[in-house]
């Protein structure tokens, strides 16, 4: 991992925990059971990458670009994605736990959300515009000035979305989901 630029390559049960990793280019990488823990990847390129099963918790990703990043069966509890660039950010994820982590501003419009852990992450004033929530619990995630026109939470559990400020232009609920919109005015739906 010490060339500059990777290209098409993979990367299997290295341990980077703790470490510092900065200006390298990974493009069409797979990383399968690595350990990234409490790593510094600031200011480094992920393009048409996939990360699976990969422990990448409290990872500091400060200036890094995530372009088609794919997150499969990985741990990515408390990171700041946030701080990643905003030029052609990109991610989905599956089975995957994030947990703390933080969305705050990101444009990311049609992200996928698959049997995922998103409890308490922060989702204030981002961009959700047609994004898929499918069997994700959001339990304690903030949903604050959220654009949420036309995303999917039909299978989401454990939300709580005030309409009165976030925009849900033709989102769409399931029945049992209704109760996790009408929190706030403390009405009992039985």
């Amino acid at each position: 991992m010490e060339a500059l630029l990777h290209e098409g390559k993979t990367f299997e049960k290295i341990s980077y925990s703790g470490k510092e990793v900065k200006g390298r280019e990974f493009e069409g990488c797979t990383f399968r059971q690595c350990d990234f823990s409490n790593s510094n990847f600031s200011h480094n390129r992920f393009v048409d990458c996939q990360f699976i099963g990969c422990n990448l918790a409290m990872m500091k990703l400060n200036g890094t670009s995530l372009r088609d990043a794919i997150f499969e069966d990985c741990k990515l509890t408390g990171i700041n994605f946030h701080e990643c660039e905003d030029f052609l950010f990109s991610v989905q994820f599956e089975g995957c736990i994030l947990d703390y982590a933080s969305f705050m501003k990101k444009k990311m419009p049609k992200t996928k959300f698959s049997h995922t852990s998103l409890k308490n992450v922060d989702f204030s004033n981002a961009n959700l515009a047609g994004a898929m929530f499918d069997n994700t619990n959001l339990e304690g995630a903030v949903f604050s000035r959220t654009e949420l026109k036309e995303a999917n939470f039909l299978t989401a559990y454990n939300f709580n979305i005030d309409p009165e400020i976030n925009s849900l232009t033709k989102a769409r609920f399931s029945l049992h989901g209704i109760p996790g919109l009408l929190t706030k005015y403390k009405i009992r739906v039985e």
